[in-house]
């Protein structure tokens, strides 16, 4: 599965622009991430475009580089999964894969949807994150507030990892937030007294390189 953490790595380290998440916290066994838009949308349809991946998850952060693959149940139980097409054959023959990123835990249309799993390299490692999705009605639109709590064990360096992943869950909601309009036609963050230090570049690609090869 080196693509994909490789894709992860790549996408986290190589933005152009600052996203604006927030690492919240960070143990010797976890960090806790924290992002928020407010959107030109009323909750529901915030909550219809939501369980829509596949018309806002990023391209670069798929097992099959198309968010078009992407589905998800909203429901206990309910799987946000994705399906990677078989490669062409020349007898005519192949066969899909497909990947579980998420299990859906609580959903309360409209309000509230929470998931467990192990996004990008994670998905590999014991350790298991947890993320939850509140919507707020505001004036003139929707507040989402995006919390992914990681915690267990993990080959990878806490702060390191936590940068990463900071940066691609930001990348997520900003691209559910741009799909959907943001209020004011500008991007609304979580305040902050300042921004965290970026991810050490070539510490991250080592780790993920070693982890690849050993697995």
């Amino acid at each position: 599965m080196r693509l994909a953490g490789t894709l992860f790595a790549a996408a986290a380290l190589g933005c152009a622009a600052p996203l604006s998440a927030e690492v919240a916290e960070t143990t010797a066994s976890g960090f806790v991430t924290r992002d928020m838009a407010e959107v030109a949308a009323t909750p529901r349809q915030t909550w219809l475009a939501l369980i829509r991946p596949g018309a806002w998850w990023n391209d670069a952060h798929t097992w099959s580089a198309d968010a078009a693959n992407m589905t998800l149940t909203p429901q206990a139980g309910g799987c946000l999964c994705e399906r990677v097409p078989g490669e062409d054959r020349a007898d005519g023959f192949s066969l899909d894969g497909s990947v579980q990123h998420m299990v859906v835990v609580q959903a309360y249309p409209l309000k509230n949807l929470r998931m467990r799993g192990g996004l990008g390299p994670l998905q590999g490692e014991p350790a298991t994150g947890v993320l939850t999705i509140t919507l707020e009605e505001i004036d003139g639109g929707t507040r989402i507030r995006w919390e992914y709590v990681v915690g267990g064990y993990m080959r990878y360096e806490v702060p390191t990892i936590a940068a990463a992943v900071d940066q691609v869950m930001s990348q997520q909601l900003h691209g559910l937030r741009d799909h959907l309009g943001a209020l004011g036609g500008a991007a609304a963050t979580v305040p902050r007294d300042s921004d965290p230090a970026p991810a050490d570049e070539a510490s991250l690609e080592d780790q993920i390189d070693a982890l690849d090869g050993a697995g």
